[in-house]
C-alpha cells in the first residue's frame, strides 16, 4: 500500500469516527456534556465553510488536521464503549453514501465572520479617526 493508499484509509476511518459520533448524540445513554462536546465537533467537520478558510497559509489547515481529531478523539472518550460500538458498526456501513452536510453549522459560520469583519471594521474607523 502506497503514502497515498495510507491517506486515503486515514480520511475514510476519520469520515467513519465523526458519523460514529454524529449517532452516538442521538442516543440517550450518551451524557450531556459529550453531546455538546460532540455537537461543535460534528458541525465543525461537516460544515461547507471552513472557520479558518483553507486559503490562509498554514492557519487554514490546522483545523482540518488539529482541531478535527481532537475532537473526536476527545467526544470519543466521553461515548460509553457499547454504545460507541454500535455508532461504529452504523457509521461503517453508512460511510460512502451521502456526505452528510450541516447547513446550520455553515450559517454560524457565515455569522462569525460576518461579526469578526463587523468588529475589524469598526477598530479600524476608530483607529483613522484617532
Amino acid at each position: 500500500m502506497g503514502a497515498l493508499e495510507g491517506w486515503k484509509q486515514r480520511v475514510k476511518q476519520l469520515k467513519t469516527e465523526t458519523y460514529a459520533i454524529y449517532l452516538a448524540y442521538k442516543d440517550s445513554r450518551v451524557p450531556w456534556y459529550a453531546k455538546l462536546l460532540i455537537t461543535f465537533v460534528v458541525a465543525h467537520t461537516f460544515s461547507p465553510i471552513d472557520l479558518i478558510p483553507d486559503f490562509i497559509p498554514v492557519l487554514g489547515y490546522l483545523d482540518d488536521l488539529i482541531v478535527t481529531p481532537l475532537g473526536i478523539a476527545l467526544a470519543i472518550k466521553m461515548i460509553p464503549p457499547t454504545v460507541l460500538a454500535e455508532c461504529r458498526e452504523k457509521a461503517r456501513s453508512a460511510v460512502g453514501q451521502d456526505k452528510p452536510t450541516s447547513w446550520m453549522a455553515a450559517v454560524v459560520v457565515i455569522a462569525i465572520w460576518l461579526l469578526v469583519s463587523a468588529l475589524i471594521v469598526v477598530a479600524v474607523l476608530r483607529i483613522v479617526r484617532g
